[in-house]
């Protein structure tokens, strides 16, 4: 992979790893070397990628189906994949508005992948930080309308923001702007199901430069979801919201990320 400015290769980064577990082609060696690291810590582990992947394309079809919301803002988004955002609302609702948000350069690298939309919807992304809710807002106004019901969408990147005080700030702030109507969608890292492995795995990766990175149990994962209404079946392993209970191969076993969906009021 060719070298993109501002990327230290010599870092892991969660998005490359990601990449990396399902099968993608945009990571660096070092990526590769932690991801299998974690691998042989918490087995699991790309089966877990995997489960966020279906977990995204489920809640989505939800809200843009089922919820009626046409306009969805997706920060962290990580890189580019099958059934990115904007391809599941807008074949559920063609005039679905999208605005991804992230930080990192190998994202914004590929970021005209994730602008095409169908004529009668709109995609765009923002080059922001999560930790600066107030500049997301305020930029993603640009393509969103708040007058108009908004689902946020954190997969996968607020186990980044260790302080539990900042991460319930950040919730809030993002949530306070938007109406009655507005969804927030949460996926989080947690030990509560495979204990000391996924630890294990989250001190494998920070040792090799990562971002700070950590498991919330359920309680504090309830905090993040205060003052919503959640979305049935409410807080559960990803592998478990929402699916069908007729598969030929059972119920599936949890895995080491909550999920959650809730509405406010």
């Amino acid at each position: 992979m060719n070298d993109i400015p501002g990327i230290d290769p010599t870092v892991p980064s969660s998005a490359r790893v990601t990449n990396y577990w399902l099968g993608g082609k945009d990571y660096y060696p070092v990526d590769r070397e932690v991801g299998d690291t974690i691998a042989r810590i918490h087995p699991d582990i790309a089966a877990l990628a995997r489960h966020d992947r279906a977990f995204l394309g489920r809640a989505v079809r939800h809200l843009a189906g089922e919820a009626g919301v046409r306009q969805f803002l997706d920060i962290g988004t990580g890189l580019p994949t099958q059934d990115n955002t904007h391809e599941v609302a807008q074949r559920v609702a063609p005039e679905s508005r999208i605005v991804y948000v992230d930080n990192d350069p190998m994202v914004l690298a590929h970021a005209r992948a994730l602008l095409t939309s169908t004529p009668a919807g709109e995609t765009a992304y923002i080059d922001a930080d999560l930790r600066e809710p107030g500049a997301i807002i305020a930029k993603a106004g640009e393509t969103l309308d708040f007058a108009e019901p908004v689902a946020v969408m954190l997969i996968g990147i607020l186990q980044h923001i260790v302080d539990d005080a900042e991460a319930e700030s950040i919730v809030r702030r993002l949530m306070e702007p938007l109406p009655s109507g507005s969804f927030f969608v949460l996926v989080h890292d947690t030990a509560d199901f495979h204990g000391q492995s996924v630890l294990d795995a989250m001190d494998a990766f920070m040792a090799e430069g990562g971002a700070p990175i950590c498991a919330r149990d359920r309680g504090r994962i309830e905090r993040l979801m205060d003052g919503l209404e959640l979305v049935s079946p409410g807080i559960v392993s990803t592998s478990h919201w929402r699916v069908g209970l007729d598969s030929p191969w059972g119920e599936a076993e949890p895995v080491a990320h909550y999920s959650a969906v809730g509405r406010k009021p």
